[in-house]
């Protein structure tokens, strides 16, 4: 396993360091979770949360999109 070395806000590592503790995980792990997340979109459609939400925007378009935003910032 390779190691790497990060440049990271002190606050922003200290809520890490606390969320981590919360979670029963490393921050390590939290990274690489991360990492792979995001090198590899697939797989975040994995998860519970995403599953159950998938499909329910089918019949929303990008004008319906703008539209409530218009609404909800102007």
């Amino acid at each position: 396993m390779a190691k790497l070395t990060l440049s990271v806000d002190d606050n922003v590592i200290a809520r890490a360091k606390r969320y981590a503790k919360a979670q029963n995980v490393s921050i390590s792990q939290m990274v690489e979770t991360y990492l792979a997340a995001v090198t590899n979109p697939k797989s975040m459609d994995a998860t519970p949360a995403l599953r159950a939400l998938r499909g329910s925007l089918r019949k929303a378009t990008i004008q319906d999109h703008h539209r409530y935003l218009e609404k909800k910032y102007l």
